[in-house]
């Protein structure tokens, strides 16, 4: 796909490198999972400092009002040096969940200023990834609301302040009206928090709630659509993830073939082996076309824009997989060990395909929406 960076993106891209490279290096991948929130909390502020929070933040909700296309060229800084950080949930989905509801004006203030981190509960059990399956039920009693309920899996929600829960006061558990968005907060009375930690370093999370209060935001039965075109952006920002990933992913594993010697000859002089390599580059640059397209239709028709997101979500998916697998192989045994950065990459590609739904599921929506249009 022919697309090309503006000054200004290519800026914001070399700035993020940038910073990647002085905090974040490879060599120190093992401190900065070790530091835990302390240190995301740190990094999360120098964040702040730079703008990078409040781009994806409509202007009127103090933000910058950066578009898709310059979240995309953050994204892509961030994967290449894979920065455990909840860029995507907490400053692109949650902010395009909240919208400009006047309930949200103050949490949205707070992520754009840094001082606040936020996540989303939408996903529950018996639900696969079927954001419309919500069996968590809302209750207004007197002037407020109470949830009752569980969500499974809770992107990045580890170190989450606030959390937006999709929750059902009208339909059954299957419907897609009846649905609404609240904020609950981390301290309130009846929310269980427990913490995990994925594959790839990042900390999620999985909530119960046992007749929490909540503060509604947007409508209260009609947040479907909401809800889909918000993950459908944080989906796209991941694919930009997942290009920059493999980008750095394919550069390590051709300085190890130019530099390791096998025979009395640098390995990289092995034909097969450039086969090999070249397939994981030409891998990259699919990925980086499915991404642009997906990116550049966030904004087009409801149908457009599902359709472009999940084939980009099928493909790169599979390219960041064999990205990843191929880079570890090329390595050979010693590729697997915590030591070397390609196994990172990895398995932050294994966690990325299966973020807001996996292949399979994406090739049945894209599949669906071929017969409704």
């Amino acid at each position: 796909m022919d697309f090309v960076y503006s000054d200004e993106q290519q800026m914001l891209r070399d700035s993020v490198l940038r910073y990647g490279e002085e905090h974040w290096a490879a060599a120190d991948r093992a401190k900065a999972l070790a530091g835990g929130r302390d240190l995301a909390k740190r990094r999360w502020a120098e964040m702040a400092d730079l703008g990078w929070l409040m781009l994806p933040i409509a202007e009127e909700a103090g933000g910058l009002g950066g578009g898709a296309a310059d979240v995309m060229a953050v994204m892509e800084g961030m994967g290449r040096h894979l920065m455990t950080l909840p860029y995507v949930t907490s400053c692109v989905l949650v902010p395009a969940l909240v919208g400009g509801d006047e309930a949200g004006a103050e949490l949205i203030a707070g992520i754009a200023a840094g001082t606040t981190i936020a996540a989303a509960g939408l996903l529950e059990a018996d639900g696969g990834y079927d954001m419309r399956h919500v069996a968590t039920r809302a209750v207004r009693l007197g002037d407020g609301w109470r949830l009752t309920g569980a969500k499974v899996h809770v992107e990045d929600g580890a170190d989450a302040d606030w959390f937006v829960v999709s929750a059902r006061s009208a339909g059954d558990v299957d419907d897609a009206g009846g649905i609404g968005l609240f904020l609950v907060d981390r301290a309130a009375a009846g929310l269980t928090v427990q913490r995990f930690r994925a594959i790839d370093g990042h900390r999620h999370a999985r909530l119960a709630l046992a007749d929490v209060p909540a503060i509604p935001v947007g409508e209260i039965e009609a947040a479907t659509p909401v809800i889909e075109a918000a993950v459908d952006r944080a989906i796209a920002a991941q694919l930009a993830e997942a290009v920059g990933s493999m980008e750095a992913a394919a550069e390590a594993t051709l300085d190890h073939l130019r530099t390791r010697h096998q025979f009395g000859v640098a390995i990289g002089s092995f034909q097969v082996l450039q086969h090999r390599m070249v397939d994981m580059v030409v891998a990259g640059e699919e990925a980086r076309s499915m991404a642009y397209h997906a990116t550049l239709n966030l904004d087009r028709t409801r149908a457009e824009r599902a359709r472009a997101v999940a084939a980009g979500k099928v493909r790169v998916a599979e390219t960041g997989l064999y990205v990843g697998q191929q880079a570890v192989q090329l390595h050979g045994g010693v590729g697997f060990s915590d030591e070397l950065i390609v196994s990172h990459h990895l398995r932050r590609q294994m966690m990325l395909g299966q973020a807001f739904g996996n292949a399979d599921h994406h090739r049945a929506r894209f599949a669906a929406l071929g017969v409704a249009a």
